[in-house]
């Protein structure tokens, strides 16, 4: 008897000491969460320090933080970005547009009356000034010659591997390497507090579908954009969509608020653009419910990148710069405010 109580006065004590050691490691635990707090990382590294930064991070947590009285449901948490300009570069001529001059060349064979006859004369002789000088009219043939008479499919292919090849002039790498390393930045930032990121460009929509994904994390079908019209046929058996030289929706200037009212069927409560073809989009997100958040791009670094606004033949900033200042929008000095313009210059800062 004196043997057993001895084991279980032993076991009883072991029983204390695990308890107790248990309850120690508890509380140190507990301390040193208490003591060593976890601090946020930086969402916008590339981002200088100042009123911009400060002002997109005050408003993400203002409208995202419940209980706020100007929290937004996750449902209504709409942004929409402009492309050209705002998400990469637009100079010295919009991407689409050497896109459509390097068809033109490739398809020059098949088509020797294209020597002697405007606007493809121009291209063909590297002419830009007289390819400008047809207008619009003669920049919207360019683009139905080269993006209609396929199937969507073949087109994509194109577009791929046209970016796969093509070099931008200044610069020397491929034109979806020239996206900012700021507004990658922003985009995510943006998609971590749940709001839904669209591209809403005045550029081709089956022109930004086969890469945006790949480049900021946009998908293909959040993506509204000019187009031109298209029809259903059946050939073989094969379904398809073939695209026709017609014009089916301009998505500028007033057309991009139609265009955000048709495809995504709710008003956005943070807009980004960086010229006047952006300024109905921002105006129409300003007159959301909800609190809202206008983001314009000024171009004012010509050393990293370019410096352009009032006079400028593409991109211009002129009455919406004036609206964006009577309104307090907040506007994005390039050169003040962010650190790196491109991706590939982070890595080069590295090496």
């Amino acid at each position: 008897m004196k043997t057993k109580k001895k084991i279980k006065l032993l076991l009883l004590t072991l029983l204390i000491v695990t308890l107790s050691s248990c309850n120690s490691k508890k509380e140190d635990s507990n301390n040193i969460q208490t003591e060593t707090p976890i601090e946020a990382k930086d969402p916008l590294p590339s981002w200088e320090e100042g009123k911009t930064k400060e002002s997109i991070k005050s408003y993400v947590v203002d409208v995202t933080t419940e209980g706020s009285p100007n929290f937004i449901p996750i449902t209504d948490r709409i942004a929409t970005f402009d492309n050209d300009g705002n998400l990469w570069s637009e100079q010295p001529a919009y991407f689409q547009l050497f896109f459509a001059i390097s068809r033109i060349k490739a398809l020059a064979p098949e088509h020797p009356e294209w020597k002697n006859k405007q606007p493809y004369k121009a291209v063909l002789e590297n002419d830009m000034k007289s390819l400008m000088a047809s207008g619009e009219k003669g920049l919207i043939e360019i683009v139905m010659t080269t993006h209609a008479g396929m199937t969507v499919e073949a087109f994509e292919k194109i577009v791929k591997d046209w970016l796969a090849k093509a070099k931008h002039p200044r610069f020397g790498k491929p034109y979806n390497e020239l996206i900012y390393q700021p507004m990658l930045e922003l985009l995510n930032y943006l998609r971590a507090n749940d709001f839904k990121t669209y591209i809403v460009s005045g550029g081709g929509i089956e022109f930004m579908r086969p890469w945006v994904e790949e480049a900021y994390g946009i998908p293909k079908d959040q993506v509204v954009g000019s187009s031109i019209k298209t029809e259903f046929s059946l050939e073989n058996g094969q379904a398809q969509i073939k695209r026709l030289p017609a014009i089916d929706f301009i998505d500028d200037k007033a057309g991009k608020p139609i265009g955000i009212n048709k495809f995504i069927g709710k008003k956005p409560v943070f807009t980004s653009g960086n010229s006047d073809g952006d300024l109905q989009m921002m105006q129409y997100g300003d007159s959301n419910k909800h609190k809202s958040f206008q983001l314009y791009l000024h171009h004012t670094d010509a050393e990293r990148e370019w410096a352009y606004d009032r006079d400028s033949h593409i991109g211009q900033l002129n009455k919406g710069l004036d609206y964006a200042i009577e309104n307090g929008w907040t506007i994005t000095d390039m050169k003040k405010d962010w650190k790196v313009i491109y991706p590939f210059q982070l890595n080069e800062a590295k090496n």
